[in-house]
């Protein structure tokens, strides 16, 4: 499994505008995208840092979403809110675990 990580730094105000946009119009492209695994969201509110986090199950598929220009028209709908050009790097998953959950009663 590959990972692509954007790190950014966002508008504060535009925060919550960014993660809609993340949710709503995004994710469901992604889906649609070959060896798409899975996705998280995260900002910090007090500072605007953020990272999308994207997993693959192969280091083709990842680039392959670059090759076909998909991510840069994914990142391009975001440029509006970005204080500064966010940074793109690529991971191998070398271990994954299961996260728990609490038991149920």
């Amino acid at each position: 499994m590959f990972v692509r990580a954007l790190r950014m730094q966002l508008k504060k105000n535009k925060i919550k505008e960014a993660s809609n946009l993340f949710k709503k119009n995004v994710l469901p492209l992604c889906k649609k995208q070959k060896g798409f695994e899975g996705a998280f969201y995260m900002t910090n509110p007090k500072t605007g840092e953020g990272m999308a986090i994207t997993f693959w199950t192969t280091e083709e598929s990842l680039l392959a979403s670059e090759e076909n220009r998909f991510f840069q028209e994914q990142v391009a709908k975001f440029v509006n809110f970005f204080t500064i050009a966010p940074v793109r790097e690529i991971y191998e998953v070398l271990l994954k675990k299961e996260m728990m959950t609490s038991p149920k009663k």
